[in-house]
């Protein structure tokens, strides 16, 4: 399902509606068609704000919560980004249009496979897909500039903390539930962690290890 000139107007509309106001934010989610990243019997409600369900037993995320997150990072032309939790690959390729390279750590063999070929169809070179336990990072390329979670922990992981570079952002949502999950703005200075609550939101759990499929 790809998008017409009505619904990509209406989808925006809808962004800024609900605080996604940055320009290079709305401008990349311009980019990305979501209808690409929405298959089976939910595509007719790929353009609604609203999570769907993918493969996996996974979600793609809400689009107004996708554009605050990655409006909260601030990514720079010049940014090395990891994202834990490929998913569906929407987030990845939205992001992909602001940063110089993307990591995307997925622990389901399936949605790694599926986005990588998305990636290659839609001509996103910048993404790099990797299948392994995103909640450790990726050492071997760290330090990132900015670190997005779309799966939620009790707290920031270490690891992950530990690979954002001084200055750098990380984003993620936190909560010891499904029921109570908060947005988080994780800002790392000289000084430590600096730390902003942002919105109320609901993301899958992360869980450490492998998928068996």
């Amino acid at each position: 399902m790809t998008w017409n000139a009505e619904q990509k107007m209406q989808f925006l509309f809808h962004l800024r509606q609900k605080g996604v106001t940055d320009s290079r934010t709305l401008g990349a989610m311009e980019k990305v068609d979501r209808g690409l990243f929405v298959k089976g019997h939910f595509e007719d409600r790929a353009y609604d704000d609203m999570p769907l369900p993918i493969s996996s037993g996974q979600t793609i995320s809400q689009p107004s919560v996708v554009g605050m997150m990655t409006q909260a990072l601030q990514i720079e032309p010049r940014d090395k980004v990891l994202e834990v939790g490929t998913g569906s690959g929407y987030q990845a390729a939205i992001l992909s249009h602001l940063a110089r390279r993307v990591y995307t750590v997925d622990r389901h063999r399936r949605l790694t496979r599926e986005s990588e070929k998305l990636f290659h169809s839609l001509d996103l070179h910048n993404i790099t897909v990797i299948t392994g336990d995103g909640s450790f990072g990726l050492p071997e390329q760290a330090p990132f500039d900015r670190i997005i979670v779309t799966a939620a922990a009790e707290d920031p992981p270490g690891p992950l903390l530990a690979q954002l570079k001084e200055g750098g952002i990380m984003v993620l949502p936190v909560g010891q539930s499904d029921a109570v999950q908060s947005l988080i703005k994780v800002t790392k200075t000289a000084d430590g962690l600096h730390y902003d609550e942002l919105c109320p939101v609901r993301f899958v759990p992360l869980i450490e290890g492998m998928a068996q499929d």
